[in-house]
């Protein structure tokens, strides 16, 4: 009689790919407003490269892109239709973190900064768009729910 095999390990969260008209705009802009970093970069034969930047243990990998966006830019807090809406970083103070970011990336907001304390006190987001339209919230006071309703079996 065979024996039951232990569960995987739970995979960790490891990166998000982003394909990109310029993707030296969109490095530059992460490594310089979000604290990321060169992690590695992969060449590739037809030329181009993919560069991985990393802040602590999340990485952002850019690709250049073959084809044009087939869709407009985001607004607001991201796309309402199905794929990725927005990445999102959380910060201790988020009117010290906007004002240390400068007007370059004030003129990039496309909402908020909005007051969620009806919610959780304190918590505040704002969101705005990097160099290609991408959607990134930054948000200070999301805590984690003390007994989340549990999700229902199938």
């Amino acid at each position: 009689m065979a024996t039951p095999s232990s569960p995987a390990p739970a995979p960790v969260f490891n990166h998000v790919a982003l394909t990109c008209r310029d993707p030296l705009a969109i490095e530059r802009f992460y490594t310089t407003h979000f604290g990321f970093s060169r992690a590695r970069v992969a060449p590739l034969s037809d030329g181009k490269q993919i560069v991985f930047i990393r802040s602590g243990g999340i990485y952002l990998e850019l690709f250049a892109a073959d084809d044009p966006a087939p869709m407009p830019e985001g607004t607001a807090d991201g796309p309402h239709h199905p794929g990725v809406r927005h990445i999102a970083f959380k910060v201790e103070d988020l009117d010290a973190t906007l004002g240390a970011l400068g007007d370059e990336v004030k003129r990039r907001i496309t909402l908020g900064p909005l007051d969620f304390s009806a919610f959780i006190p304190g918590w505040r987001t704002v969101w705005l768009a990097d160099p290609e339209g991408n959607i990134v919230e930054i948000s200070q006071g999301y805590v984690d729910q003390d007994d989340p309703p549990k999700l229902a079996p199938l």
